[in-house]
């Protein structure tokens, strides 16, 4: 075992050499590697100086395999550093820096072959996942699930300038409601943002702010070689200097020197004898070396800081820095965009010791004994136990999904009866199922599931209505075993908190099964938490209602237009839109195993996903439910994207496809249509995501094999149609979800659907305004296939 002194040599040589990679892979990608868009990688040299050495303490000798980091986006290159020394990334990839199959640009768990625990890049969301991450950890802990594996630190590296971000501070808040623990968030504080210095004084409001939040604050402010000069003869009239100085001189100063350090120091400081010889005794350099020792900056300062905490309680450490520190441009408030050129990167290996040739070396410049380095990385504490990424079985899920159906429902409705139905039973499906929802839990039909399987908290809550006898509906008693997470009104939360769950399989070693629910119009407040969840291959189930304009009194605010877009849009999430509730069982049945299928690179037979998150836009129309069996080749046909619910017959003139909640205006028009157009089909749509994807993978993989003879669904269903058909398409959404059916086959086609912000009415008054009514679906029938006027049209009410 080396001493601490030779231990921490060891460590400040570590990383000085992370620092080295990261700035040479940065400087390959920009001048070695032929660049063809000419597009240069300014913004992570400077980063990935800020943080070496909080990053060497922190993966070099503080991480336990528990723990998780989600590192700031821009220094990535000092993570892929890291790992490349500690054996876990290759150097073909670390060449490749932002190229094709090379080290990501922002860490991300899907792309990157190195230990990445969360992706990050999306500002502040990999923040947010950290303190939901540890949330979840507490709810598989209260479940009994973490057996003998102890609770990990989720740690998130942190820009002074990404705390900015809104949803920050809407974490915060969730995380002081369910008693956060084990969360750690170091914060670089090097003072400037991408374009400027930050305001002065900011460190006192994160002080106050997390200490209001219960958090414990650690500042990291001076580092040993401070330390040591405050102890001198006039070191107080310097450290007073220090904390007075203003945020963008002192990185002027930086950047300029220790000269012009010198003379602002006895500029503003005067002969003051005792101060003035401290600053006389060292040379421009020492005193560089001097004023720039601040705490993030020095491992023994953060050591110290890091390994002080004893306790489970959240901590944020604010830690001085100086953006871009021992680089050319450090402190310089251009520097994100600043690349170090040719002359300036010689002179930078010159420094250390690098010879040509030798510049991805793992121990190449250091004077340390290599053994005693190696034996640093393979014992660090992170690499105790292996591989770190965990897996879980998968979760057997029943053949089909009971509920009670009535002669009249909604989707909604019916979404809450199945898990209802599953809340009342044993099975291991209904045990891993943990609901959530931002302060809408009754009003989206979880309220019987929660009543049967209770709100999470670390400790018992009763529910005081129900023990002072006051009548009530819902029963909100709290426990370690609740299965429900209640949120408040921030639909950001709501999607990192499924992002966190939706990983449990792999950050914690158990499969839960997430569910959330919100009003759809609302998608769009979470939707680049949501993108950055399925970015990160999250697994989970988004039930979103009420849906479209049929919610016609709530007026435009209520309403979503561009939801069933969205849902066709985003990677990684399967999206459903049922009319009937026994579709949404079937499409439900074949969520919970979707969620927990591993292959998500296209591998299935027919080139869709095999693997991801799944959307269901539901509704609280009520409507007339079909009595029918479901055989296997319905519900295939149905998580297919569509099936017939009246097949056309061999001289059909039109087919009428609908979506959702406008299936009576639909199934109505038909009826009306019957007497005047010949052989009509109607077409249910379950799903114009999968739909489509099945038709451009089918069509990518005749492209790739040619003489394949590959058809989708879609195709399969429109081939037999005459040529001269027409198709009409409906939904309570954007026309352009359906309106590429045309393009299938080369059938003439009109799109129906809502383009505007809807107004307040009556279904049957919006329905009609907007022409998605049975009479707008007849008007368009005459307009696209001609012929004599159409003798039946429905009654204004």
């Amino acid at each position: 075992m080396p001493s601490s002194s030779d231990r921490l040599d060891l460590l400040n040589a570590l990383t000085r050499k992370a620092l080295w990679l990261s700035t040479w892979m940065i400087h390959h990608a920009n001048h070695v590697r032929p660049n063809v868009d000419g597009l240069k990688v300014g913004g992570h040299q400077a980063s990935s100086a800020s943080l070496a050495t909080i990053m060497s303490a922190l993966y070099f000798s503080v991480l336990r395999p528990e723990d998780r980091v989600a590192v700031k986006p821009h220094a990535s290159p000092i993570f892929h550093a890291i790992q490349y020394l500690f054996g876990r990334q290759s150097r073909e990839r670390l060449e490749n820096f932002r190229g094709y199959k090379g080290a990501q640009s922002y860490p991300s768990r899907t792309k990157d072959a190195d230990d990445v625990d969360f992706s990050t890049g999306s500002v502040g969301l990999g923040v947010a996942q950290t303190l939901f991450s540890s949330l979840v950890q507490d709810y598989v802990t209260a479940h009994g699930w973490m057996k003998d594996r102890p609770e990990g630190r989720m740690i998130a590296l942190v820009g002074d300038a990404e705390m900015d971000e809104g949803n920050i501070f809407e974490a915060l808040l969730e995380g002081w409601k369910h008693g956060l623990r084990n969360t750690w968030w170091v914060v670089d504080y090097n003072r400037q943002s991408l374009d400027a210095v930050v305001r002065e004084g900011l460190w006192e409001k994160f002080e106050t702010m997390f200490r209001n939040f219960g958090w414990d604050v650690v500042i990291v402010k001076y580092g040993r070689l401070m330390q040591q000069a405050f102890a001198e003869p006039g070191g107080e009239a310097l450290r007073r200097w220090i904390d007075r100085c203003p945020n963008q001189m002192y990185a002027a100063l930086c950047f300029q020197g220790g000269a012009a350090f010198r003379k602002r120091l006895e500029d503003e400081i005067g002969d003051q004898g005792e101060v003035s010889r401290l600053i006389d005794a060292r040379t421009d350099d020492e005193l560089l070396a001097l004023m720039s020792n601040l705490g993030g900056h020095d491992m023994a300062s953060l050591l110290d800081a890091f390994e002080s905490i004893d306790h489970d309680r959240p901590v944020c450490f604010i830690a001085y820095t100086i953006k871009g520190v021992g680089l050319p441009f450090q402190g310089h408030k251009d520097n994100h965009a600043g690349l170090m050129t040719p002359a300036q990167i010689e002179a930078y290996r010159a420094a250390q010791n690098i010879r040509p040739g030798h510049e991805w070396d793992r121990f190449e410049g250091l004077t340390q004994n290599v053994a005693a380095l190696d034996a640093l990385l393979t014992n660090a504490p992170i690499n105790a136990s292996g591989k770190r990424r965990l897996s879980a079985p998968v979760i057997e899920v029943p053949e089909h999904l009971s509920f009670k159906l009535a002669a009249e429902m909604s989707t909604q409705q019916g979404f809450g009866l199945i898990l209802n139905e599953l809340a009342r039973g044993d099975s291991a499906l209904a045990s891993r199922i943990v609901t959530a929802s931002p302060d809408v839990t009754v009003s989206t039909n979880l309220g019987a599931w929660v009543n049967r399987r209770g709100l999470f908290a670390r400790t018992d809550k009763a529910d005081l209505f129900r023990s002072e006898k006051i009548p009530t509906t819902f029963n909100w008693d709290f426990s370690p075993k609740g299965q429900h997470i209640e949120l408040g009104i921030a639909e950001m939360n709501l999607f990192i908190l499924m992002s966190a769950l939706g990983l449990s399989h792999s950050i914690n070693g158990e499969r839960l099964l997430p569910i959330a629910t919100l009003y759809d119009p609302f998608i769009q407040r979470g939707l680049d938490a949501l993108n950055y969840a399925c970015y990160q291959d999250a697994r989970f189930m988004v039930a979103a209602t009420p849906s479209g304009i049929t919610l016609a009194p709530e007026g435009g605010a209520h309403q979503s237009i561009a939801t069933p877009l969205i849902g066709m849009a985003q990677d990684g999430l399967a999206s459903f839109e049922p009319a009937f509730v026994d579709e949404l069982a079937v499409m439900m049945r074949w969520g919970f195993a979707h969620m927990q299928q591993d292959d998500v690179g296209g591998g299935a037979s027919d080139g869709m996903r095999s693997g991801g998150s799944v959307y269901l836009r539901l509704s609280t129309r009520t409507i007339e439910q079909p009595q029918r069996m479901m055989p296997p080749d319905l519900q295939k046909a149905i998580v297919g994207g569509a099936y017939w619910l009246r097949k056309p017959g061999p001289n059909c003139e039109l087919v009428i496809a609908y979506a959702g909640a406008v299936a009576p205006e639909a199934i109505e028009a038909v009826g009306l249509l019957g007497d005047s157009r010949r052989d009509v089909g109607l077409l249910a749509i379950t799903s114009a995501d999968r739909l489509h994807a099945g038709w451009t993978a089918a069509r990518r993989l005749r492209r790739a094999h040619r003489g394949s003879r590959q058809a989708s669904h879609i195709e399969n269903l429109l081939a037999p149609l005459p040529r001269s058909c027409g198709i009409i398409t409906v939904l309570d959404g954007h026309p352009a979800t359906l309106g590429w059916i045309g393009a299938v086959c080369g059938h003439r086609m009109e799109a129906l659907g809502v383009e505007h912000f809807g107004q307040t009415g009556s279904i049957s008054d919006l329905y009609r305004h907007y022409g998605i009514d049975a009479n707008a679906i007849i008007d368009a029938a005459e307009s696209l296939i001609g012929g004599a006027p159409v003798l039946h049209r429905k009654m204004a009410v």
